[in-house]
């Protein structure tokens, strides 16, 4: 690891440990030339796999969309970002847990709407009648009274 402050090459392990619930390894490291220390943090690099659209068209996993998507379902609702960040990191493990290249949206979109059922009711359903292109108050009905009777 090249250090930040005199870009020398030998830089040697102070202390490690784990981070961020153990998803990240956090080192303190020290510069062998000017004595300086500085923190790294290692992560596995992990190849979300990619997205296969309604269109047929294959699409790279964007995080981007999917947080954004989960925020409009969550607007005015009392989940905190950190739960939201904890959903959305379930969601990405899920999808490398399953060990495929191609996934289709509809996959994606059902292991969303199972995260949103446990975290907000509301936001279930505010998720579902976009994702599942409700249209009309039957279909609303419908999926309230499903839940209901569980």
């Amino acid at each position: 690891m090249r250090c930040p402050f005199c870009a020398a090459q030998d830089t040697r392990v102070v202390d490690s440990r784990l981070a961020s619930d153990g998803d990240q390894v956090r080192r303190r490291r020290e510069c062998a030339n000017c004595k300086e220390r500085f923190t790294t943090y290692e992560v596995a690099e992990l190849t979300l796999p990619k997205i296969i659209k309604r269109n047929g068209a294959h699409e790279a996993f964007n995080e981007k969309k999917l947080r954004s998507g989960m925020q409009r379902a969550l607007e005015k609702r009392p989940v905190s970002s950190e739960a939201i960040e904890a959903t959305i990191s379930k969601v990405k493990k899920s999808l490398t847990a399953m060990g495929d290249r191609d996934i289709s949206c509809d996959k994606v979109g059902e292991l969303v709407m199972k995260e949103l059922k446990a975290l907000d009711h509301v936001a279930f359903v505010r998720f579902a009648s976009v994702y599942r292109s409700f249209q009309d108050v039957s279909e609303f009905t419908e999926m309230i009274a499903k839940m209901q009777d569980k």
